[in-house]
């Protein structure tokens, strides 16, 4: 019996863990849609998934904005960008 009580106990408290970590995105605005578009563009790439990840972690104190499944050639890739729209990392998905 109790054991009926241990398990979603312990699920409410992984969810509650991981919910705060994801809730760091946000949707980027539109005057930061413009830039991130045009540094996709210089880098190969086209449309994708844009959010703004405000982790604030030690390599990126700043946050950085991410782009999921941006199409490169005929590959989907992730990218990574900092604040100032320079590139961090292009990973193929």
């Amino acid at each position: 019996m109790r054991s009926l009580f241990t398990v979603p106990a312990l699920l409410l408290v992984s969810a509650g863990l991981v919910l705060p970590a994801m809730a760091k995105d946000r949707a980027v605005t539109d005057q930061e849609r413009t830039k991130l578009e045009e540094a996709v563009k210089a880098a190969g790439c086209t449309g994708g998934e844009m959010e703004f990840d405000d982790d604030k972690a030690t390599a990126h104190p700043a946050g950085k904005f991410e782009v999921d499944d941006a199409r490169c050639g005929n590959q989907k890739h992730d990218l990574v960008f900092d604040t100032d729209f320079k590139m961090l990392s292009k990973k193929p998905d």
